[in-house]
C-alpha cells in the first residue's frame, strides 16, 4: 500500500475525527457513502449531516481530550 492511500484517524480537541486516506465508509445496511479523499466525523451527536461533522460541536460547547494512555 502506498504511504499517501495509507488511512489516518485523528481525533481532534473539542471537535471530530478527521479521516484520511483510501476509506470507505459504510451506513448500518452495509451502503457505501459517496467516496471522499477525506472527511470528518461527528462526535458530539448534533451535527445535521451525521456521521459527518457540520461543525455543530462549536455551538454547543462539546469539549474532549483524547489522548493515547501514557
Amino acid at each position: 500500500m502506498a504511504e499517501d492511500k495509507k488511512v489516518t484517524l485523528k481525533i481532534n480537541d473539542n471537535g471530530s475525527i478527521r479521516v484520511t486516506g483510501d476509506v470507505e465508509l459504510l451506513d448500518g445496511e452495509g451502503k457505501p457513502f459517496p467516496k471522499k479523499p477525506a472527511f470528518s466525523l461527528c462526535m458530539c451527536g448534533q451535527s445535521k449531516s451525521l456521521p459527518f461533522c457540520d461543525g455543530s460541536h462549536k455551538t454547543i460547547g462539546y469539549q474532549n481530550k483524547i489522548r493515547v494512555p501514557e
